[in-house]
């Protein structure tokens, strides 16, 4: 009958770093035993709090705020599409006439008021600005590129500190001043 021989505990690889430890314990009277006890509870359980537990509660408040910023990005991602499916299927089609291109041209520019007139000769197209807000001159140059389909081939503008406004010319072409 074959012995079973135990292995003791103090050859087991944790009793390696325990050991110490348990023997420094030993010699600790039983109120100071009590003492370290409760002191490596706390320390064991702050480092739970600090490693495990904060770290999820913090995600947990920040969560809201992120899904709302990470919606907006979404939508703003899905408006993009959306436009440019519409001006990829707009690609596809024939191009506008020249009449229906300068009345494109003409209702954008109109919504910009006193501060941009506009000139077409030939294929090209100048809108003069003096004091456009750069907002408007955003949509503007939106309005012409969907509904007029043109682009802008020159521009040479210059901000105006005082009003913050944009002054110059823009000078625009496309299929549909052609011809």
């Amino acid at each position: 009958m074959a012995t079973r021989t135990r292995i003791p505990f103090a050859t087991r690889p944790l009793a390696r770093y325990t050991a110490p430890l348990s023997a420094a314990l030993d010699r600790l009277s039983p109120r100071e035993r009590k003492a370290v006890l409760i002191a490596g509870w706390v320390v064991g359980l702050g480092l739970l709090w600090w490693l495990a537990v904060a770290p999820a509660l913090s995600t947990l408040r920040e969560a809201p705020e992120r899904h709302a910023r990470l919606n907006a990005q979404l939508s703003q991602m899905q408006r993009m599409a959306a436009t440019a499916s519409a001006l990829r299927s707009e690609s596809d089609a024939r191009p506008p006439g020249r009449e229906a291109v300068l009345r494109a041209l003409e209702a954008a520019t109109a919504s910009l008021g006193t501060t941009a007139q506009l000139s077409v000769l030939g294929e090209r197209a100048t809108a003069t600005l003096r004091g456009t807000a750069p907002t408007e001159l955003a949509q503007w140059l939106a309005q012409v590129r969907i509904n007029a389909r043109l682009l802008p081939l020159e521009t040479r503008l210059t901000r105006d500190a005082a009003t913050g406004g944009w002054n110059g010319t823009v000078v625009l072409s496309g299929p549909g001043l052609g011809g």
